[in-house]
């Protein structure tokens, strides 16, 4: 759901999908081929928020800040599932962990990666290509090519989610059983056949 406030009506841009379960807010920005997952709150209401192209921001994120800061998820910037973005700047081709925590002020250097439920600083500057961990979050070594091969691969599948999205989500009734042509594992089947006894 988009809501406009103070004036500010959220801008996104047509490549895009936002699912309808997110709520964005006031003065954001969205470029091309991003997607927003469910549950994600994208808040630009004491400040403003701009998503690069090519970013994606997964189910439950939190996108906030204080009064008067700008947001900046730079270009294929890939936000984990449940991570919190509060007044920071993400660079370009970064991903942020599930669960983890940038906060204000922090900047994350190009092609970062901050781990599962890492904490990183209010004011920290984290330089290029650093790979970090932990609580309170540390730099243990740099991003090697492969990892960064390894994220900027995931994160394009991301890139295609919206298109894929646009042509093919649809509201519907789930089904009450499996249907014979869909792959399912055995265990379900078998579950299930066992329930209905």
């Amino acid at each position: 759901m988009f809501y406009e406030f103070k004036g500010f009506t959220p801008v996104v841009h047509p490549s895009s999908f936002i699912h309808p379960q997110a709520s964005v807010t006031g003065n954001v920005i969205i470029g091309k081929n991003v997607y927003v997952g469910p549950g994600a709150a994208i808040r630009g209401d004491w400040g403003s928020i701009i998503i690069e192209d090519g970013c994606n921001v997964q189910e439950n994120c939190t996108i906030h800040m204080f009064p008067g800061v700008t947001v900046v998820l730079k270009e294929g910037a890939h936000i984990g599932h449940g991570a919190i973005i509060h007044g920071a700047t993400i660079g370009r081709n970064c991903l942020v962990g599930m669960n983890a925590v940038i906060m204000d002020n922090a900047e994350l250097g190009d092609e970062t990666i901050v781990g599962a439920l890492a904490f990183i600083k209010a004011d920290e500057k984290i330089p290029s290509r650093s790979l970090i961990v932990g609580n309170p979050g540390k730099i243990i070594k740099r991003v090697s090519d492969e990892m960064i091969a390894w994220k900027t691969e995931g994160t394009r599948l991301y890139q295609d989610l919206p298109h894929q999205m646009q042509q093919h989500w649809k509201e519907c009734a789930a089904l009450i059983e499996v249907p014979a042509d869909r792959h399912a594992p055995d265990i379900l089947f078998k579950t299930w056949n066992e329930v209905k006894e």
